[in-house]
C-alpha cells in the first residue's frame, strides 16, 4: 500500500443555503480543494461522493455533481454511512490511491437538508436506528437516542446539565471565529440552561442544527504529493467499525463501542498503540452532534479515563492551552452538521490547523504535528477515526 497525503481541501460556508443546487453547492468545495491542491480536473482519477440525500430531490447525485464540476468521465461512486458518510468517502478515496489504482482521488460530501421542512428532517433522522422497533413502535427521535446516553451517563458518573452546557459554550466560542461556521455568536452557560428541552436532559443548545453544506478533499500518492506541496498532510491511520442497528443490542449506554474499535484500529495503523493518544496529538475534531456525544468521545478515544470525560468540560481543558484542544472550528454544534459533509469538513479543519492556516485566535499550537478526526454515523451504527500527521 502506498503512502497517501491530503494535498488540497475546500469547504462551502455551512448554514441554510437557498441559492445553490446540490451540484452548485458541491462545486464551491470542489473548486476550492482543486485550487488548494494545484491540480487540474483531468488529474483526478476517482471521486467518492458522500450524500445521504433523503431530504433532497436528486436520487443519483454523483453523475450530476461530476458533470457540473467537469470531472466526467472519472470513475465515481456514492458512499453512505449515515452521519459518518464523509469519512467513509475519505476512506474509499484513500484506498483508491493507496492501492495504486489512481495517483489523485477526490472525496466530496454534500447535503441540502433544508430542501425538506424541519419536521420531515426530524422524522427522517429518527428513522436512523431500527425503524420497525425503535421508531415505529416507540417513536424515538434522534435527540431521544442521545438523551438515553446522557441520562445513563449522568446517573452513573455524576455529570450535570451544566457540564453539557460547557461543551456548547466552547464550541460556539470557536465557531464565532470561523467564517464558514453556521453559528458565529458566542453563548453563555445560562443561555444553554434556559433554552427549551428537546429530549431531557438535552436542550436546543445541546443539539447540532439542520445544515446545508459541502466539503472536499484531494488525496495524492507520495510521488505526486511531493510535486504539489511542501506541507502534505499524511493519512497515518484510518479505523472503521459498524455496530448493531438496534440500540438495545449495545453493550451499554455509557460508551460507543464502535468508536473504541475504530480508534484502536487507527492507533495501531499509525503505530502509536497502546500509548496514550495525548502524547501525540495537537488537536482533535470530534463528532458532537449533541453535547453528550463530545464527552463520550473524550473517553472512547482515550483522551480521558472512563467516567471522567465530563471533567475535561467542567475544567475547560479542551480549549487552546488545555490538555487537548477539541473542535476549534465550532464542531457540529456551531459550525453545523450537513450530514455527509461533516467528516470531510473535519479533514478540512485538521489539515488547515496542521498547516497553521486558520484564524489566529483559534489556531492550535502545532508542536507534535498530529491531529485526529472522529466521525459517528447514527447513534454508533458507524464510526470512523482518522489520524493525520505532518510526518510520513
Amino acid at each position: 500500500m502506498r503512502k497517501v497525503a491530503v494535498v488540497g481541501v475546500g469547504q462551502s460556508k455551512f448554514g441554510r443555503d437557498t441559492k445553490h443546487t446540490l451540484p452548485e453547492l458541491s462545486w464551491i468545495a470542489i473548486r476550492e480543494a482543486l485550487e488548494d491542491a494545484g491540480v487540474e480536473k483531468k488529474d483526478v482519477g476517482f471521486v467518492a461522493l458522500a450524500n445521504l440525500g433523503v431530504w433532497s430531490s436528486e436520487f443519483f447525485p454523483a453523475p450530476l455533481v461530476l458533470e457540473y464540476a467537469g470531472l466526467t468521465p472519472s470513475g465515481s461512486m456514492r458512499v453512505e454511512a449515515a452521519c459518518a458518510s464523509g469519512s467513509a468517502a475519505l476512506r474509499v478515496a484513500y484506498q483508491a490511491v493507496a492501492s495504486g489504482m489512481t495517483d489523485v482521488a477526490l472525496a466530496v460530501g454534500v447535503e441540502r437538508m433544508n430542501e425538506s421542512e424541519t419536521p420531515k428532517v426530524v422524522e427522517l433522522l429518527g428513522r436512523g436506528g431500527s425503524y420497525f422497533w425503535e421508531f415505529e413502535q416507540f417513536g424515538l427521535t434522534f435527540p431521544g437516542y442521545y438523551a438515553l446516553y446522557a441520562t445513563a451517563y449522568m446517573q452513573e458518573y455524576g455529570a450535570t446539565e451544566e457540564d453539557l452546557a460547557k461543551i456548547a459554550v466552547k464550541n460556539h466560542y470557536y465557531g464565532s471565529m470561523n467564517p464558514k461556521a453556521q453559528f458565529q455568536k458566542r453563548i453563555k452557560v445560562e443561555d444553554v440552561l434556559s433554552s427549551k428541552y428537546v429530549a431531557w436532559p438535552l436542550k436546543i443548545f445541546d443539539c447540532s442544527p439542520i445544515t446545508d453544506g459541502a466539503a472536499a478533499v484531494v488525496l495524492a500518492s507520495e510521488n505526486v504529493a511531493a510535486k504539489l506541496t511542501d506541507t502534505p498532510v499524511w493519512i497515518r491511520g484510518i479505523g472503521a467499525a459498524t455496530g448493531p442497528g438496534n440500540i438495545t443490542r449495545r453493550s451499554d449506554l455509557l460508551s460507543i463501542e464502535t468508536v473504541r474499535t475504530a480508534a484502536e484500529q487507527a492507533y495501531r495503523m499509525a503505530g502509536i498503540w497502546p500509548e496514550s493518544p495525548l502524547k501525540h496529538l495537537d488537536l482533535a475534531l470530534v463528532h458532537d452532534c449533541f453535547t453528550i456525544a463530545e464527552i463520550l468521545a473524550y473517553e472512547d478515544l482515550g483522551l480521558a479515563e472512563r467516567g471522567t470525560g465530563y471533567m475535561l468540560a467542567r475544567e475547560e481543558q479542551t480549549y487552546i492551552g488545555g490538555v487537548i484542544p477539541v473542535n476549534l472550528d465550532g464542531g457540529l454544534k456551531a459550525k453545523g452538521h450537513p450530514i455527509a459533509a461533516t467528516g470531510l469538513s473535519m479533514i478540512y479543519e485538521a489539515t488547515r490547523q496542521l498547516q497553521q492556516r486558520v484564524e489566529k485566535d483559534r489556531q492550535a499550537p502545532i508542536k507534535k504535528g498530529w491531529a485526529l478526526t472522529h466521525n459517528v454515523g447514527g447513534t454508533g451504527h458507524f464510526a470512523y477515526v482518522t489520524l493525520l500527521s505532518l510526518e510520513r
